[in-house]
């Protein structure tokens, strides 16, 4: 066939195509077929299909999205610095959130608006959520580690919580100590946030809250486990949210890692409240019959001198397939990440159909933003 009918017949692209000659014989001729057809690539397909309309001569309206005023200013060290109807209208605020974020609705309703960030700690889901949030919602976080602040050369916290007030609209920390929480709301005059500290996590707990809810439905009613070391941050935190909103928490954990007795009173007396209860069990199978929910975290944390004594205490408190079997068959298992699967939880249950710790991590973002419009707005 000559390069004309060729030309003619060929749907394809023109390409050229060379053979290796074999020893002694010259190099093939380079074989030509059809031009591509006008706005057309074979890789690609049409070039309409590859056109998309950016900006405009009219910007997206921005709709009316009403909150209560009553959060305004406010700091959030731990989750009863809300009452359960406030938490409430957090969660309810995260959702509406959440559902204009995956359907494309512009919500930047804190344009203008700057959160500093400060970091003791290393962070993935904290400092992500929170930079990524403050930007959908129009304004920008300020990411601060320790030795990018003075506070490295002496300044004291109250000095630089002063500063941080003169300069940003409110500040989020993630601290080694509940301490310095305390002195940078003493001293800010904008809303400061508990990012984490060593006593509690309440950022993560109403997140979690909200996952429970997405899950089920409801809150009130529903039995949350938590397997592993009773006296870390999550378990107080957890203690406090569930108890609040009526979800029954049960802390299964070894004698020696007993939730802090002023936090499992402080839940008990929400827990009363709220109509639920608040238990605390060394039995962890006794612990996760009829439940919902179990949850873990990690058994050695970060800087703890006492690992090797810890994981091997902890080790009957591993999340097994087995223990999530003697849960309801609708149970679901929750992390707050990040884990060691192997250690603290099965790498089958992790993984597996029951476990929603990545819509956990999600709606940390979602959470958060409702917060911190609620207080910044």
């Amino acid at each position: 066939m000559d390069l004309a009918a060729l030309t003619d017949q060929s749907p394809y692209i023109a390409e050229t195509e060379t053979t290796q000659p074999a020893r002694g014989q010259a190099a093939s001729a380079l074989h030509a077929v059809a031009p591509a057809r006008p706005g057309y690539d074979a890789l690609l397909g049409p070039a309409t299909d590859r056109i998309i309309s950016l900006g405009g001569m009219t910007a997206p309206a921005l709709g009316t999205f009403t909150v209560s005023s009553r959060l305004r200013n406010r700091n959030m060290l731990s989750e009863v610095d809300l009452t359960p109807d406030e938490i409430h209208e957090v969660l309810e605020t995260a959702d509406r959130l959440k559902d204009m974020l995956h359907s494309g609705q512009p919500h930047n309703y804190l344009a203008g608006k700057t959160l500093a960030m400060f970091f003791e700690h290393p962070s993935t889901r904290t400092r992500i959520s929170l930079q990524a949030g403050m930007a959908q919602l129009g304004g920008q976080g300020i990411v601060l580690n320790q030795g990018d602040l003075q506070i490295s050369r002496g300044e004291t916290i109250g000095d630089t919580a002063q500063i941080f007030s003169r300069y940003v609209d409110g500040i989020a920390a993630r601290v080694a100590s509940h301490d310095t929480l305390l002195a940078l709301a003493e001293h800010a005059t904008v809303p400061v946030y508990n990012a984490l500290s060593d006593k509690y996590h309440p950022m993560q707990s109403l997140s979690d809250m909200l996952s429970l809810k997405e899950q089920f439905g409801l809150l009130a009613g529903l039995k949350l486990v938590y397997v592993g070391d009773g006296a870390n941050n999550m378990a107080a935190s957890l203690l406090l949210a569930g108890a609040a909103l009526g979800v029954h928490v049960v802390v299964a954990t070894p004698a020696a890692y007993q939730p802090d007795p002023d936090v499992v009173t402080r839940a008990k007396w929400l827990a009363g409240s709220a109509g639920c209860t608040v238990d605390v069990t060394t039995d962890p199978w006794a612990a996760v019959k009829d439940a919902d929910a179990i949850y873990t975290d990690v058994h050695v944390s970060l800087n703890q001198q006492d690992g090797a004594t810890r994981a091997v205490t902890l080790a009957p408190y591993k999340v097994t397939d087995e223990l999530m079997a003697a849960a309801k068959p609708s149970a679901v298992f929750m992390h707050c990440l990040p884990m060691h699967r192997g250690v603290e939880v099965d790498a089958s249950v992790a993984d597996g159909p029951q476990s929603i710790i990545f819509e956990q991590a999600e709606n940390r973002l979602h959470l958060q933003k409702a917060v911190l419009l609620q207080t910044m707005c």
